[in-house]
Parts: C-alpha cells; structure tokens; sequence
C-alpha cells in the first residue's frame, strides 16, 4: 500500500510542473488572439486584387459620393408692402412757446391781459407810460417837415441858378438826419407797447399793475395750443424709417385717441440715450388737450416689402443670423438672412426674403445649405398663423 500511494504522489508532483511549466509559457492567452490575429491578417491574393483595384478607387473625387436627400415641406412666399409699427411714449407740449419781457423800462400803464386770456397775433398785453417819447416823436416831426420844405426851396433855386450843387446835398443830408430822427423817435415810442408775436393762450403774468418795469423783465408766458406737439424720442434703430408728414395715432391718458402727423425727426442723437428727438402734431382748436399729458405714440414707417410667416420656421445660421431655410428651383437648401420689421398676431414680417424661391417650414432644423430636399405636396402661400 505504502509503495501505491508513492506512486500516485509521484504522479501528482510530475502534472502540477508540467501543468506550472506549461502556465509559464503562456500560450494558453494567445489561442484567441490568434484566431482574431489570423482573421485580420490580409490575404495576400486579396491584397494584390485591392491593390489593383486602388488606383481605380482613388480617381473617382470625394464630393461624386451620392448626397442625402431629404424631404421637407415648403411654401411659396406671398409678397405685401407692409408699414412696420412702432410705437414710443412721449407728453404733449406747446406748438409754439414764449415768454414776453418788456422793450424798455418806465412806469406800467396798462396790463391788458390775465391768466387764461386767449389774445391774437399782434395784442398789446403791456404798455408802459410814454409822455416824453410822445413828445420826442413830435419834435422829430417837426424837424422833418421843416427840413423837407428847404429841400423843395433849395432844388427849385438849383434850377434858376440862385443854389449851388453842393448845397442842394447838404439840404438833402439835413433832410434824411430829420428821417432818422423821428424813426428813432417812433422805435422808442413803440418799445413802451408789448404786443403778442402770436396768437395763443396767457398762461400765466409776472407783474401786477402798477409796477415800475424795467427792461428784460418777464411779463407773461404766451402758448399756442393749435396745433400741439406730442414730443417722444425714437430707437436710433428706427430713426431711418420716419419722416415728416407720415401719419402717427396718439392715445392720450384718458383713452381719448387722435391722428396726427409727424412734423419733425432730430438729425442729431442724444449723447445719452442715443435716441432721435421726433415731434408729433396734432388739431386742438379749442385748447382741449393741455401741455405736459402722457401719450402713446403708434408710427407708421414707410411701406416695405416683406413676407409674413410662421415664428417657427425662423432659425439661426451658425452665426447667429437670423433667417430661414429656403430652397430654389435646383431643390438645393441653403440659408436666407433676413430682418424683422414686426410681430403680428399672424405671424412675424419679415423682409430681405429672396425671390423664386420656397420656405421651408417643416424639417428646416434637419437640412443646412448644399443639402438636396425634395418637397413634399404642391407648395401652397404662406398667410396662416402658427
């Protein structure tokens, strides 16, 4: 027994070293990575027949390789002229504003006007007492006619012989000073009277009757209420499209809503808010609407050429650009640029859109520019909302 089990153990030691030498080895890893190894290994007739064919292969250009096409469904774009709103807040003001300050100093006279009185063009509203430059007038007057008459004696002497050339002119010099004299006299006279340049309403009076007035001293502040101006400022990216005589809606804080037009639009930005003064004008024959109200002013620019369509056909290049998907007669897609002019309960109008071509409205996402498309359906206008 003892000599059997000597044997098995001899045994057992002689596989555990072959079994240790043949982990050694270790070709027991590599039996896949042969097989894997041989598939990869290229046949060499294979290889001599790609190796022939590789010339061939190589001649024919990249771009031959058949394009994807895909489908998408487009629209014919309907062309319209359409007046871009815009739409600014602005406070009424005055159509014509002055403040009235006396000629000439002197006793007051006479103040003609109140607050709230509507005067015309050319009322007096203040006059100043005046008896001095009432007699200036008359002296100068005087003088005139009396120069006037020797220069009528003198021509008639020059013509019998009895004057000289030389003094017929110094009558004539006498004659003109005397001119002068009583105009000047007449420009004092009438500075004592201060006199409405138009006709508006007082808003209010500086001095009470009785007053001595001295010269530059403010007297009454004169409005003119027909028309009145609505005074707003504009975007310096709308700016361009305005210009006078186009037609504006005002709506003022009571609800009441006017037409006007547009009188003026700045030419030079405000250095702060980069923005164009604009003024809006508007019929107020009986001074119903007030200086300094709130308003809401709606313009209309100029008529543009443009195209309404769906807000979700709008995308974006890889730029950033705004724009939309088109594709022309060569079923070719490619990217449009264009600008907004307005948002509309229909849909946004847009105007740059190209011409003789369709827009893509479903699948525009999944296509960039050079792919071919084929549209589904007969194209149809676009004019429905979203």
């Amino acid at each position: 027994m003892a000599k059997i089990i000597k044997g098995h153990t001899v045994a057992a030691l002689v596989v555990l070293v072959a079994t240790a030498a043949w982990v050694g080895t270790g070709e027991f890893s590599s039996v896949g990575s042969k097989i894997a190894l041989a598939a990869q290994r290229p046949d060499p007739e294979a290889g001599a027949s790609a190796t022939a064919a590789a010339p061939e292969a190589t001649s024919a250009p990249e771009s031959a390789a058949p394009q994807v096409r895909r489908v998408v469904e487009a629209v014919v774009p309907a062309f319209e002229d359409h007046a871009r709103l815009i739409r600014l807040s602005g406070v009424t003001a005055p159509g014509k504003r002055a403040v009235l300050a006396a000629r000439t100093s002197g006793p007051m006279e006479t103040l003609a006007v109140s607050a709230g009185d509507t005067v015309e063009a050319g009322a007096i509203v203040l006059s100043l007492e005046g008896v001095e430059a009432q007699a200036a007038v008359t002296i100068a007057q005087t003088q005139l006619d009396q120069r006037l008459a020797e220069l009528d004696v003198a021509e008639k002497l020059l013509v019998v012989g009895n004057r000289t050339e030389m003094q017929l002119i110094a009558t004539r010099a006498a004659a003109a000073t005397a001119q002068a004299q009583l105009d000047q006299a007449l420009a004092a006279l009438d500075r004592l009277q201060l006199r409405a340049p138009f006709a508006g309403y007082i808003d209010s009076v500086e001095v009470e009757r009785g007053e001595w007035i001295t010269a530059g001293t403010n007297i009454a502040t004169l409005l003119s209420l027909d028309p009145i101006d609505v005074q707003a400022e504009v975007s310096e990216l709308y700016a361009r499209y305005l210009r006078p005589g186009a037609e504006a809606e005002v709506t003022l804080a009571g609800g009441q809503t006017l037409r006007g037009t547009v009188s003026f639009v700045g030419k030079e930005a405000s250095a702060l808010t980069r923005t164009f003064p604009v003024k809006v004008s508007l019929a107020n024959p009986d001074a119903a609407i007030g200086a300094g109200m709130t308003a809401e002013v709606k313009l209309y620019a100029d008529p543009v050429r443009s195209v309404t369509v769906p807000r979700s056909v709008i995308t974006l290049s890889a730029a950033g650009e705004l724009g939309l998907r088109v594709v022309g007669a060569d079923g070719v897609a490619r990217f449009a640029a264009v600008e907004l002019l307005d948002d509309t309960p229909t849909g946004l109008v847009l105007t740059g859109v190209p011409e003789d071509v369709r827009i893509i409205v479903v699948g525009q996402d999944l296509v960039r520019d050079g792919d071919l498309v084929t549209v589904a359906g007969d194209p149809s206008v676009v004019g429905v909302s979203e």
